[in-house]
């Protein structure tokens, strides 16, 4: 079982439970404030519970004990997770991603501590020669995070995303192996 403890959060694999906790903030949270910064120009079809849990049980390593996920929790709550996915297994290229759903726990560092604690993770625990992100220019906090743990933009297409009406840039920013050394 992963487990990494830095000075505010602590990551770990998830649990049924926090499975749950996360459907609760994906769906069911009255104010969705996340979804307001993570992604909100893809169109998301609404999963039952049970296909929620099936997609989070299901492949849940990017190599072999190695989890594509872990929770992020402070003093025993769940506040978000940290996750990544192959964009391409040839170069060792992963794309990375957190999400903090409660929003009590934004501007105070802890997005910031547990990015850089799954990204040193990563690195440290693979091969991989590189890790990236994408956001939108909207997401002034999340490419801020990015840049602080060493991440550089390296692509920025113009207007290609909407967000209620209006356009913003896609931002892809990307990290080597030798620069997080």
């Amino acid at each position: 079982m992963v487990e990494i403890i830095g000075d505010k959060v602590k990551l770990r694999e998830a649990t049924k439970e926090d499975i749950d906790e996360l459907y609760y903030w994906k769906y069911k949270e009255k104010e969705q404030a996340a979804k307001k910064w993570n992604g909100p120009y893809i169109p998301e079809e609404k999963k039952t519970i049970e296909q929620y849990r099936e997609i989070w049980m299901k492949d849940n390593e990017i190599l072999p004990n190695v989890p594509d996920s872990l929770i992020i929790d402070v003093k025993g709550k769940l506040i978000g997770y940290t996750g990544s996915h192959w964009v391409d297994k040839n170069t060792n290229w992963l794309e990375t991603g957190i999400v903090i759903y409660h929003k009590d726990f934004w501007n105070g560092g802890y997005g910031s501590e547990a990015y850089k604690l799954w990204i040193d993770f990563l690195f440290e625990s693979t091969g991989i020669h590189r890790l990236g992100m994408s956001t939108w220019s909207g997401n002034i906090r999340m490419m801020k995070v990015a840049e602080k743990i060493g991440m550089q933009e390296e692509a920025r297409i113009r207007n290609a995303r909407t967000v209620d009406g209006e356009y913003f840039d896609a931002i892809k920013m990307g990290l080597l192996r030798e620069e997080w050394e």
